[in-house]
């Protein structure tokens, strides 16, 4: 009976296996079949590797990865990390296809980071899908926050924190110390950012802009920390450094920081304002939420995450900006005595360069052009797709998350000369357009997800490089030269290491 047994299970197997690779073989002719029948064609993909997809193609700072692969599998391709699906654009005519032609199919943005320790669910401006509560920001934005009468009143907050740098750094010339740059530019933005935010209580407050920045610091540290595999790839879902823990904690610190600061506005009446020209970010968004006629109602935590965002974006990415573009003038001597002879000329030795100015300083405009160039704050661009599209003659499902690769786009030797070295004369002699419509030139993104702070960002950036050259001679400590290899590329485009330099008095404007 034993034999007989045996001999019925082995049948039973050998007919299960049949069966079992059958099967498999019929999915895969009808797969196939699909395939053929709808003549898809999708992005060409590197090869992958189980569970893990191109996590170990990603080595360095995702612009310059997803570069290095497009120089081999072309400008529209597509990366697997975990069971997560992206296509990465490289190349001027697909993002002009995403971000212009097809800019309705691709009005969202996909979260970059690890959402699910964020305390602010579903209450992103930056991150929102396209849909009201977007719209009513960005308009929100567009006619009250950023426009142009907002930035000129805003003119004295930033002469005035620019004066406060430019003596930090007359004080340790004098005393021939050396200065971290990238953090007095960091505390610059910041103070400048805050004071527009909540500058009518800031008085009363004067380690506030400190202590909101070491949250949003510490909050931006402890995200970076997660490698973008752990974002998207199989292991997503665990904190396996604690570094989700710290990231809540952090974000819970600021949460409670914010609501102190709005409960001080309401309880003192800060909100109400009978002068447009006194009202802050604070007042506008205060005012947006107790109107019970907006056409959106906003939450409370939607006002706390708007100014996180608000502070990360308008802090970092302009500080990153000035702090390459110190970088670079120190590496390239004769470029700074071409841009400070200019000053010289326009502005003359007796007093300090005013955003007025800048309209005919050309060769200043041509580096402010050259760093966004070389040095994107924004490297990378974010969409989903929420429809079917074809993009460049590839196919590409709805929810499909794309990114589209500034940093590659505008070092496109086809399209600039020389395109790694920093050779701001090429933007002499022509206007280069900065709204987004030059899809060669891309520093601010374009369509409706175009960063809205792009004309307070370009005040601060022309107004401080240009003060920076006029009365300073920079030294940088203990080399000849800023390593910019080391100071990496990123996600953010962000400076990775501090920038010593001594600086020696040319020019003191506050001299009598």
């Amino acid at each position: 009976m034993a034999p007989t047994l045996s001999i019925c299970l082995t049948d039973y197997f050998h007919h299960l296996l049949i069966l079992i690779i059958s099967t498999l073989f019929l999915l895969f002719l009808v797969k196939s079949f699909r395939n053929f029948k709808s003549k898809s064609k999708y992005p060409p993909t590197p090869p992958a590797l189980p569970i893990i997809g191109h996590i170990h193609l990603l080595k360095s700072g995702l612009p310059t990865s997803f570069q290095s692969l497009a120089r081999i599998y072309g400008p529209l391709m597509q990366i697997r990390v975990g069971a997560a699906n992206f296509v990465v654009a490289s190349d001027a005519k697909s993002a002009q296809q995403i971000l212009r032609t097809f800019d309705a199919d691709f009005a969202s943005k996909f979260q970059p980071g690890p959402t699910n320790y964020h305390i602010y669910e579903d209450s992103s401006f930056t991150n929102a899908p396209y849909g009201a509560y977007w719209r009513y920001m960005k308009k929100l934005c567009m006619t009250k926050l950023f426009t142009g009468s907002q930035l000129d009143r805003f003119n004295g907050i930033r002469e005035q924190e620019t004066s406060k740098l430019l003596k930090s750094l007359l004080n340790k010339s004098k005393a021939g110390e050396p200065c971290d740059l990238a953090a007095e530019v960091t505390e610059l933005t910041n103070n400048m950012i805050y004071r527009m935010a909540m500058g009518r209580r800031c008085s009363n407050y004067p380690n506030q802009a400190a202590e909101i920045r070491r949250f949003i610091t510490d909050s931006m540290k402890y995200a970076a920390k997660f490698h973008f595999g752990e974002v998207f790839g199989p292991l997503k879902k665990f904190d396996l450094f604690g570094n989700g823990k710290r990231l809540k904690l952090t974000l819970k610190g600021y949460d409670q920081l914010i609501e102190q600061i709005m409960k001080d506005y309401q309880d003192n009446d800060l909100e109400t304002s009978e002068n447009d020209d006194e009202k802050d970010v604070m007042d506008i968004l205060l005012e947006s939420y107790k109107d019970t006629n907006a056409e959106v109602k906003l939450t409370r935590d939607q006002i706390k995450n708007f100014f996180m965002e608000l502070f990360m974006a308008g802090v970092d990415t302009t500080a990153a900006a000035i702090r390459w573009a110190m970088a670079e003038l120190i590496n390239h001597p004769n470029i700074f005595k071409i841009l400070r002879e200019e000053l010289d000329s326009v502005v003359g030795n007796n007093r300090l360069i005013k955003e007025s100015d800048v309209p005919k300083l050309p060769y200043l405009q041509a580096v402010v052009k050259e760093i966004l160039r070389l040095h994107p704050p924004g490297p990378l661009l974010r969409r989903v797709s929420n429809k079917d599209s074809k993009i460049n003659g590839f196919d590409l499902k709805k929810g499909t998350r794309v990114f589209i690769n500034v940093y590659m786009i505008m070092r496109d030797p086809n399209c600039y000369k020389e395109s790694e070295k920093f050779m701001p004369e090429r933007f002499l002699g022509y206007s280069t357009e900065m709204k987004g419509q030059d899809f060669h030139y891309l520093p601010f993104g374009s369509g409706r997800r175009a960063c809205p702070g792009a004309s307070h960002a370009m005040f601060v950036m022309h107004a401080t490089i240009g003060a920076l050259t006029q009365c300073f001679d920079w030294k940088v400590k203990e080399a000849e030269k800023v390593d910019t290899e080391a100071a990496g590329t990123g996600y953010s485009g962000a400076f990775a290491v501090p920038l010593l330099c001594y600086p020696n008095t040319r020019f003191d404007p506050f001299q009598e």
